[in-house]
């Protein structure tokens, strides 16, 4: 979190600047006189309520996201138990604020919008002494890092040591999404360089001025990191985000055997979109097994949803050769098929036999999916006559337009919902408002990773695992999708309001806890009541008492 040091005497001025345990105008008369905080605040005490009512004054005279975003991210610099009280009590105003879509921007423009030092930066000047520099970080219990190198930020592409604003974000979902203590967090910047001209020659980045670094010297820098972050934090859960799609998955595999580490873009994603085409079963009546799946995007996001589906299949006892008979990918080549050149050793197991397609309307038709999947970050592919071929020959046709941020978007939720006659069962990774089609209103759901990776990562942390395995993630994913209501389903909605997303987080917990304690993947003791155990762990944002 913030950079700066904890100061030994939390009295007076020094006290109002440590974002953690300030209270601004609403430290008591007692605590005032103990903390000689006399003459430095104004004469009246406000509750927190009052505060907050402040705060959302302000947030709501922004004429923009970006400048909301600006305000939260001050507030929540001097003082966050006040930033996550808001948050929380206005989950669905705030999230698309703290985070997709305005975060892909502020990413975008972190150089020029750039305050107060947060997070923790690990360039490849640093090599050598990554342990060393760990020592600097101001909150000894750190039980949780999002890392990542800056290399794919949502649909955006490079953004270099500018990707820093999604670890922040996404550790701020942490906390008022499923109650992670703030200062158990730690986002962090693998810095190698950029191959993004336009950061490359703005004076103000705030980056290494160098081209992306491959190769060994790459390898050796990840290396020393996994090694000095479980030293300094011993079991501390890594969470890999918005890596290439070269390295995505071998660090994956390279290191999941060796410390607690999951990759949220492959294995949280896959958790998610499983989640929404479960629930999406008991809108259209079909079967799991029934389902014929094809994916625009072949990276980290669809190969993981992939994944995920061929493992809920294998629960069924279907065969995983067969089950990836039922996944089709179409890339910016066209249609992955057997015998064409140049895959990926993740994309090969789901090169089918059939002939070459290069247009994707064509594939559809083709093909003839229950369900499309977007994945690409190009906008607007799922074009009018896509969405009427699926509707053509599905009653209820599946389709997620998955890439953030919302400008990414395969389709809007109103071109789903329209051109299919109100009959799309529709989610989108970046929020859409409702649709009124005829007499009937469609609030779309929001395939956002934040309804699994909070969850998996507090079950991780409150058992502490080990490892995180890949069922736990088929675990989230029911987990989640048995939390759907018909209410929800009835509206359109194939995930939980975010209104009850700390609950949730902790039924997503506890069933990734009990995999821990079951499969010793962990040394604590199960506790009689996993949830109690849980719901005890979890942070509020409840200011403490100084007098």
């Amino acid at each position: 979190m913030s950079m700066r040091s904890q100061p030994e005497l939390y009295r007076g001025v020094k006290i109002l600047h440590d974002p953690v345990r300030n209270k601004g105008t609403a430290y008591t008369d007692a605590e005032r006189d103990f903390l000689k905080l006399r003459g430095l605040l104004p004469p009246r005490i406000h509750t927190p309520a009052e505060q907050e009512l402040r705060v959302l004054g302000n947030i709501r005279e922004k004429p923009t996201d970006l400048e909301r975003y600006l305000y939260l991210v001050a507030l929540q610099d001097r003082n966050e138990t006040l930033f996550y009280q808001v948050v929380m009590n206005h989950i669905e105003e705030m999230m698309p604020i703290i985070y997709t879509p305005t975060v892909g921007k502020a990413c975008q423009e972190f150089q020029h919008i750039y305050r107060t030092p947060r997070g923790f930066y690990v360039s490849l000047q640093d090599r050598g002494k990554i342990r060393e520099l760990m020592q600097n970080w101001p909150h000894k219990e750190a039980r949780i890092m999002v890392v990542t190198d800056g290399e794919r930020i949502l649909g955006l592409g490079d953004l270099g040591a500018d990707g820093m604003g999604i670890p922040i974000g996404k550790l701020a979902l942490y906390t008022a999404c499923s109650g992670i203590h703030p200062t158990h967090c730690m986002p962090v910047m693998l810095d190698v360089g950029t191959d993004n001209e336009k950061l490359l020659n703005d004076p103000l980045y705030n980056g290494l001025e160098r081209r992306r670094e491959r190769g060994e010297r790459y390898d050796e820098l990840v290396e020393e990191f996994i090694e000095a972050a479980n030293e300094v934090f011993p079991g501390i859960l890594i969470q890999f985000e918005d890596f290439g799609n070269r390295n995505a998955f071998r660090f994956l595999e390279q290191y999941r055997n060796r410390a607690c580490i999951f990759n949220d873009d492959i294995q949280g994603t896959g958790a998610v979109a499983l989640a929404g085409i479960i629930a999406a079963m008991r809108v259209s009546g079909s079967r799991l097994e029934e389902q014929k799946i094809l994916f625009l995007g072949a990276g980290e996001a669809g190969i993981g949803i992939a994944d995920s589906f061929v493992a809920a299949l294998a629960e069924l006892g279907i065969a995983a050769e067969e089950a990836r008979k039922q996944c089709w990918f179409f890339d910016s080549k066209g249609l992955l098929v057997q015998g064409r050149g140049n895959m990926t050793s993740q994309k090969l197991p789901y090169a089918h036999p059939h002939h070459h397609i290069v247009d994707f309307l064509e594939a559809v038709k083709a093909l003839k999916p229950t369900a499309i999947l977007g994945l690409s970050g190009q906008p607007s592919t799922f074009t009018k006559d896509v969405v009427e071929a699926m509707a053509e020959f599905n009653d209820r046709p599946i389709i997620f337009a998955l890439s953030n941020p919302t400008s990414q978007a395969e389709c809007t939720a109103e071109h789903a919902y329209s051109w299919s006659e109100g009959r799309a069962i529709f989610a989108s990774g970046s929020p859409f408002d409702p649709v009124k089609i005829g007499n009937q209103t469609f609030v779309p759901g929001q395939g956002n990773n934040a309804y699994i990776f909070p969850g998996v990562g507090l079950g991780v942390i409150v058992s502490r695992a080990r490892t995180v395995t890949n069922e736990m993630f088929l675990a989230a994913a029911h987990s989640l999708a048995n939390q759907v209501s018909e209410s929800d389903l009835e509206r359109g909605r194939i995930y939980p309001s975010l209104t009850r997303i700390r609950q949730v987080s902790a039924l997503i917990a506890r069933d990734v806890a009990k995999i821990a304690y079951d499969e010793g993947l962990t040394d604590k003791e199960e506790p009689d009541d996993i949830l109690a155990d849980i719901h005890e762990y979890m942070y509020q944002p409840i200011y403490p008492h100084y007098a």
